[in-house]
C-alpha cells in the first residue's frame, strides 16, 4: 500500500464534455483558474489539454498551452505541469473508403506532437504506448513503435519526464521496450489507464495483471473513469500506485451532483487520509518521480 499519495488533476481532456457540465474549463484563463484550484486542494500535478475558445473542442494551438502555461507559473502556485503530448493521434474510419480523410481525424507523426513541450518544457508530458480501437463506431487511436521511438527519443533529449500512457497490456509491454533500449530514462513513470473503452477494464483483477508487469524501481499511477474514478483512488493506493481524478475522466462528485476540479481532488484528499496515507508536496512529488527542482 503507498502512503504518501501524489495526486493528479487531470482538468479538462479533449472528449465531447463541455456541454455536459458549465465546470469543464475551456479558455486557457478558466484552465489555469482550475490548475491553481486543484493545486490548492492538494493536487501535486496538473495534466493539461487545451481547448479551441470558439468550439471547445481539443486542439494542438501551441499558443494555447503558452497562455496556460504562463498563467499557472505566474501565480505562484506550486505545482508540477504535466502537459499531454497524445493530441494528433485520431483516425475516423470511412467504412466505404477507409483512405478517404473523414471529419474527426487529427493524425500526424510522433514529432509533430511535441512543438509545445520542446517550446514550453513542462516537468512531464504523456507518450500514449500504442494504438486503441477508441469506443463504439470508427474512431482509433494511432501510435506506433516508430511514432513512439522518435517521440521518446526527442523528449529525452529535451530533458521532459515522459508520463508512460497505458491502455492495455501489450502497450505496457511496449514501453518496457523503450525503457530497455535506453529511450527512456530511469526512474520511468506510468500511468495506467483503466476503463476506455476498448482498453483495459476497470477491474482490480487487470490492474493487479499489469502492476505486475512493471519493471523494477518504476513509478506508477492508475485512474478509471466515470463513477470508477472515486473508488479508483482507493484501489490505486492498495496496490502502490498514485492517483489520478479530475473533469478529463468523470464529472460527478456523486451521482447528479457535478464536481469541479478542485472538489474532487478534495475527496481524493479525503479518501487518502481515511485510509491511513497523506498527500505528497509537490517537493516531495518531485524527489518520488526523479523531476528537476522547482525552478
Amino acid at each position: 500500500m503507498n502512503r504518501e499519495v501524489i495526486i493528479t488533476a487531470a482538468l479538462t481532456g479533449a472528449g465531447d464534455t463541455v456541454g455536459k457540465s458549465e465546470f469543464v474549463p475551456v479558455t486557457p484563463e478558466q484552465i489555469a483558474t482550475s490548475a491553481v484550484e486543484a493545486a490548492n486542494a492538494g493536487a501535486a500535478v496538473v495534466h493539461i489539454h487545451v481547448r479551441n475558445i470558439e468550439t471547445g473542442q481539443g486542439t494542438r494551438d501551441v499558443a494555447l498551452y503558452r497562455e496556460v502555461v504562463r498563467r499557472i507559473r505566474e501565480s505562484d502556485v506550486d505545482v508540477i505541469i504535466n502537459l499531454t503530448a497524445g493530441m494528433g493521434g485520431d483516425l475516423v474510419i470511412d467504412q466505404e473508403d477507409p483512405l478517404k480523410p473523414v471529419d474527426g481525424t487529427d493524425l500526424v507523426n510522433g514529432l509533430d506532437r511535441l512543438p509545445h513541450v520542446e517550446e514550453l518544457l513542462p516537468d512531464i508530458c504523456t507518450m500514449d504506448c500504442g494504438s486503441l480501437n477508441f469506443g463504439e463506431g470508427s474512431q482509433l487511436y494511432v501510435s506506433t513503435p516508430d511514432m513512439l521511438r522518435a517521440g521518446a527519443k526527442r523528449i529525452q533529449e529535451l530533458g521532459v519526464k515522459p508520463e508512460l500512457e497505458i491502455f492495455d497490456t501489450g502497450q505496457l509491454w511496449f514501453a518496457t521496450k523503450l525503457i530497455a533500449e535506453g529511450l527512456i530514462d530511469p526512474p520511468p513513470l506510468f500511468q495506467l489507464c483503466m476503463g476506455i473503452p476498448y482498453g483495459a477494464p476497470a477491474d482490480p483483477g487487470v490492474l493487479q495483471a499489469m502492476v505486475n508487469m512493471l519493471p523494477e524501481g518504476a513509478n506508477w499511477a492508475s485512474f478509471a473513469i466515470g463513477r470508477d474514478q472515486l473508488p479508483w483512488v482507493a484501489q490505486s493506493m492498495l496496490l502502490g500506485g498514485q492517483v489520478r481524478v479530475g473533469l478529463e475522466d468523470n464529472l460527478y462528485l456523486s451521482k447528479g451532483v457535478k464536481a469541479t476540479n478542485a472538489q474532487l481532488v478534495e475527496r481524493a484528499v479525503t479518501i487518502i487520509e481515511a485510509m491511513g496515507g497523506t498527500v505528497a508536496t509537490p517537493d516531495q512529488a518531485r524527489t518520488t518521480l526523479g523531476l528537476r527542482p522547482r525552478s
